[in-house]
């Protein structure tokens, strides 16, 4: 054995002496803990006989969407034969064939799913982990946007939302509204539950991302009542009605607003500059220099001709970097804008993209599989599973805030994709009592786990 070789063994002892410190209801194998509980509490709809439970079944669900599986038949083969694993990490006692979950997951009502998101944002908010992705005074980034989960011109369900193409052709569609808390200065994201969108029970009209939106704010200000929250959403959402909503749910707002979509605003906004009623200034970015921060911003102007009464403050932004290059970008709030928070009002505008990249790019490119078909069902497959999805993406956005040894893991381990392929290759392969001791296997520490037999 060599010098070098020597350091290394030396290195490993020393680190599997360490003790990472786990938060004790934020890790991991808690987590699994608390969404079996809630699991638990969602009614049968079954026979009190059947084979696979409830919980089993979602919990299964879940381990699939968790692992990154890119199918219930390779979720199947994989853990069937040999769910030693499962049964100590995910805590499953009987594990269903592909077909079983379809069937019993079918029968679920994804109301029931909020559950296990409500208990997890309760333990952040215990844990004191949401205080750091507080902005603009204590309040809460809520970033929404919706997304296609599904299309196809030749398989659909009772569910799915038409439209006919200009070929003739009928494609059929889902979509959920995303919701996520966000922070400009953090890459992590807290999402929540979604919402689908859609084709909703004894409704004729075709489902929309303006109704999902308005279902979700509704059921969001009853589980947070007293959350303060600022929405950010695009310029889809800068409209009376919606406006309207967020005044009565009592949240603040900021919505991308542009120039062809609202052309009254903006003429008023260059009348108030022409009578010196707007405000100007330029600013240099404290961590690029070479960076030129510009806004103009008015106050208390008419959303529109229409609805002269729905009073808005506008806000518009120039960024210039030393090579030329401008980005533009214009906003409608009801926070009042001043030279003292202007900076903070335009980065949480632009921290709304969090959704788009740090969510949606993540579940549909980063082994989630968010857009791949599992299963559509006749009733509530496709939103049961989109739901697990999300879970899945959850627990990992929050072993990533506030996990060392979830950190480390994946330091250690690069990427993601390798991270997630390092984890089911320690599951195929040991007997793995909890993530815990994957995570610490990963990293080099803690006890040399046995091979499965």
């Amino acid at each position: 054995m060599n010098v070098h070789q020597l350091i290394r063994q030396k290195q490993l002892a020393s680190r599997r002496q360490d003790k990472i410190s786990q938060r004790k209801h934020l890790n991991f194998d808690a987590l699994i803990t608390t969404i079996r509980e809630d699991f638990g509490k969602i009614a049968d709809h079954r026979a009190a006989n059947a084979s696979i439970s409830l919980v089993d079944a979602l919990t299964s669900g879940f381990a699939m969407f968790s692992l990154k599986h890119p199918s219930l038949l390779a979720f199947e083969d994989e853990w069937r034969e040999d769910p030693t694993c499962l049964h100590g990490v995910y805590k499953v006692n009987d594990i269903p064939s592909d077909s079983q979950m379809r069937t019993i997951c079918d029968e679920v009502d994804p109301r029931h799913l909020r559950r296990p998101f409500r208990s997890i944002f309760r333990q952040l908010q215990r844990g004191k982990v949401l205080e750091k992705m507080t902005w603009l005074d204590g309040h809460y980034l809520l970033a929404l946007d919706g997304t296609g989960i599904y299309s196809s011109e030749k398989v659909g369900s009772p569910y799915c939302l038409k439209k006919r193409k200009r070929n003739g052709q009928v494609e059929y569609y889902q979509q959920m509204l995303g919701a996520a808390i966000v922070h400009p200065e953090q890459r992590e994201v807290i999402p929540l539950c979604p919402e689908m969108i859609v084709q909703q029970d004894g409704s004729k009209k075709q489902d929309c991302e303006r109704k999902a939106a308005r279902r979700f704010l509704t059921e969001f200000r009853r589980e947070h009542p007293h959350l303060k929250c600022v929405v950010i959403e695009d310029g889809l959402s800068s409209n009376a009605p919606h406006i309207e909503d967020l005044r009565q749910d009592g949240h603040h707002f900021i919505l991308g607003a542009k120039p062809g979509d609202h052309g009254h605003l903006f003429e008023q906004m260059d009348e108030a500059l022409r009578a010196g009623q707007a405000v100007e200034l330029s600013r240099a970015d404290e961590q690029q220099p070479d960076i030129l921060h510009t806004y103009r911003f008015v106050n208390d102007l008419a959303l529109n001709k229409s609805n002269p009464e729905v009073r808005v403050n506008l806000l518009e932004y120039w960024q210039l970097d030393g090579k030329g290059k401008v980005i533009r970008f214009s906003w409608v709030t009801d926070l009042e804008i001043t030279a003292a928070n202007v900076y903070q009002i335009m980065r949480a505008g632009r921290a709304r993209w969090r959704i788009e990249n740090e969510t949606f790019n993540t579940l549909k490119n980063q082994g989630y599989n968010l857009e791949h078909n599992y299963g559509l069902g006749q009733k509530h497959l496709s939103a049961v599973f989109v739901h697990l999805t999300v879970l899945a993406f959850l627990v990992d956005q929050v072993q990533q805030l506030c996990c060392p040894l979830f950190r480390e893991a994946l330091v250690f381990r690069k990427r993601k994709r390798r991270l997630w392929s390092g984890i089911r290759n320690r599951f195929e392969l040991l007997d793995c009592p909890s993530m815990e001791a994957i995570l610490l296997h990963i990293v080099g520490r803690g006890k040399p786990l046995p091979q499965l037999e």
